[in-house]
């Protein structure tokens, strides 16, 4: 089992979200499902960047970088080649 730090979309509010998760696509259909404070009724949310890392330490710290990152490293860290989602 791995640990996930993952970025989603929405386009129709064009608004990133980042975020920490050991199953990474039913978190995203949580935030879909409006279960979620942050993203409820900003959807619909779209999976753009993600990486897993071997411990839950390492991934909390990835994610609270990320989560300090301006829109331009964020667009930038999406099309680089340690996303998964570019694979």
């Amino acid at each position: 089992m791995g640990y996930f730090v993952y970025i989603i979309y929405s386009e129709s509010y064009d608004v990133f979200y980042k975020g920490f998760s050991e199953r990474p696509y039913e978190r995203l259909q949580e935030h879909n499902d409006n279960l979620s404070k942050f993203t409820a009724g900003k959807g619909p949310w779209t999976l753009v960047y993600l990486k897993c890392f071997n411990s839950k330490k390492e991934a909390l710290i990835a994610e609270k970088k990320l989560k300090r990152c301006n829109r331009d490293y964020i667009k930038w860290k999406i099309d680089q080649s340690e996303n998964s989602i570019n694979k």
